[in-house]
């Protein structure tokens, strides 16, 4: 059963793939490489079916099990490119949907975690990309410090030539970012707020030193 929202189908259950510091954002595009078996069972399900699959992060890092707390809105992603290896790996895309608040957990499916989300709070993830008001001049320099920073190479010819959305949420998705600030700029209300707060979280970064951070690489 789906429901309808903006003229898009959004599914009653998807499977959710809890990974820590990955960030995913509506239009944003997240490679992925599948391999455990609960969730390559997640990824044949999903491409039999409506091919989303949820971004979420562990609430808790220190949490353990195979199954640990999950903050309660993550972002849905259809799959949009995959490739199966030959020593059976998944190799896929994931296109950013919409966001979604987590309104229950059901049991789990060959060893993968679903959710009933809602997407009432999130209407405006599937209207077309806008352009955030911020002060982009701003965020790129303090980009510039924070890529020298982090020994991160980047085409800046190209960076400056994108949209602000596809700026904020690109960069946004790619930096090795605090989960705990992933998960802020994933729930920010809009783009103009991310940027904002993304600005905020660059700026911030160039006052610690380089290896105070507690972002990962993944």
């Amino acid at each position: 059963m789906s429901e309808r929202r903006g003229g898009a189908a959004l599914p009653a259950i998807i499977p959710i793939f809890p990974l820590p510091g990955v960030l995913l954002l509506p239009r944003g595009r997240l490679p992925l490489n599948i391999f455990e078996p609960r969730y390559l069972a997640m990824t044949r399900d999903a491409l039999a079916a409506e091919r989303l699959i949820g971004m979420v992060q562990p609430s808790d890092p220190a949490a353990e099990g195979d199954n640990p707390p999950v903050y309660p809105i993550g972002c849905a992603g259809r799959i949009t490119s995959f490739t199966e290896t030959e020593d059976g790996r998944f190799l896929i895309t994931l296109s950013g949907i919409s966001r979604f608040r987590i309104r229950e957990e059901l049991p789990l499916r060959e060893g993968y975690r679903r959710v009933v989300p809602d997407w009432d709070a999130f209407a405006r993830d599937l209207g077309n990309e806008e352009e955030p008001g911020f002060d982009r001049e701003r965020l790129m320099r303090a980009l510039k410090g924070y890529f020298q920073q982090h020994q991160i190479s980047a085409d800046w010819d190209a960076i400056t030539a994108v949209s602000g959305e596809r700026l904020v949420t690109s960069i946004s998705m790619i930096c090795p970012f605090d989960p705990s600030e992933k998960q802020a700029l994933l729930e920010a209300p809009g783009q103009a707020e991310r940027a904002r707060l993304l600005t905020a979280i660059v700026e911030m970064a160039l006052v610690q030193p380089p290896n105070e951070g507690t972002g990962a690489r993944h």
